[in-house]
């Protein structure tokens, strides 16, 4: 028996297009925040249980921010110089993830709301100096943020734990090297607000629970931040971030890291991953938690992973 061509052919243009339908409705549009996250746009309202995208956007030029990277630094390091050498040459790494819990709509634009999640990373420093390639500091951090956005305007309320601890080799280098068990539990209030390509952030930390006994309690944040968000796969960044302690007497901590983003155009249903080419510049009192007391500086570039 013959089969009609006219027929078949409709017949195959209809279970494709059903497909097609079926795919779309699988794999929905993203929503793009004003700062260039994406999150699935059947998650961007209403209520949802272990949701995959952070709709608050992290910070670019916060050193302790967590996320996966790995950069190469060199600068003066304070304790961690060497008279005999002009300069320390360091790799820094950070290996971070955070896994949303749940999520609900506060009405209005996709993505408004709340978002709890759960968030952990370590973050360490080599010295590239050295024949072993010595470990120098790991700060261990897990916390829980709370995030809340309306539009443009967004907050960070985390509660988070912190520890740091002395690389082995490093140890063993001499007996004047004191390890320091620094510990704390510390609570964060961060705003965030943008403006096309612009977005500003401030707010401040009080850390419990300190060890040692005599670490100061206070901490001021704040930055800003520049976004192209260009439509095709290369748009440009920029920050500036500072931070006030108490315990450095107010000193100031800058860092400003500026580059390119790297993020080639996702399939339809799928949020942007890419990563950051950034170079760096510090200058102010130790992020680096066993190293807390020192002043250090440092120029550097860094690749991040963006997720």
């Amino acid at each position: 028996m013959r089969r009609h061509p006219v027929r078949s052919g409709l017949v195959s243009c209809a279970l494709v297009a059903v497909a097609a339908s079926a795919a779309a409705q699988q794999n929905p549009p993203t929503v793009r925040l004003p700062c260039g996250v994406e999150i699935h746009a059947d998650e961007a309202t209403g209520f949802v249980l272990f949701p995959q995208d952070e709709p608050f956007c992290s910070l670019i030029a916060d050193p302790k921010q967590a996320r996966t990277f790995v950069a190469l630094q060199r600068g003066e390091f304070g304790t961690l110089d060497d008279p005999a050498v002009e300069a320390a040459t360091i790799g820094a790494i950070g290996l971070a993830d955070s896994f949303g819990l749940v999520r609900w709509g506060g009405g209005g634009a996709p993505g408004n709301g709340f978002h709890l999640a759960l968030e952990g990373a370590v973050l360490a420093q080599f010295d590239l100096d050295t024949p072993s390639i010595d470990l120098i500091n790991a700060d261990y951090l897990v916390g829980l943020p709370l995030t809340w956005r309306r539009s443009g305007l967004a907050m960070r309320i985390r509660l988070y734990h912190q520890s740091s601890h002395l690389g082995d080799e490093y140890v063993l280098r001499g007996d004047e090297i004191q390890r320091e068990n620094l510990s704390f539990e510390s609570f964060e209030v961060l705003l965030s607000a943008e403006a096309g390509p612009f977005r500003v952030y401030g707010g401040g930390e009080h850390l419990f629970r300190r060890e040692p006994g005599n670490l100061d309690a206070k901490l001021v944040h704040a930055g800003v931040e520049l976004r192209t968000m260009a439509a095709g796969p290369i748009s440009l960044l920029a920050g500036a971030d500072v931070k006030l302690s108490e315990q450095q007497d107010w000193s100031p901590g800058i860092s400003a890291r500026a580059g390119i983003r790297l993020a080639p155009r996702a399939r339809s249903g799928h949020p942007l991953r890419g990563i950051l080419v950034l170079a760096e510049y510090y200058d102010g009192p130790s992020p680096y938690g066993q190293f807390f007391l020192d002043e250090i500086r440092y120029a550097g570039i860094g690749l991040h992973i963006l997720h």
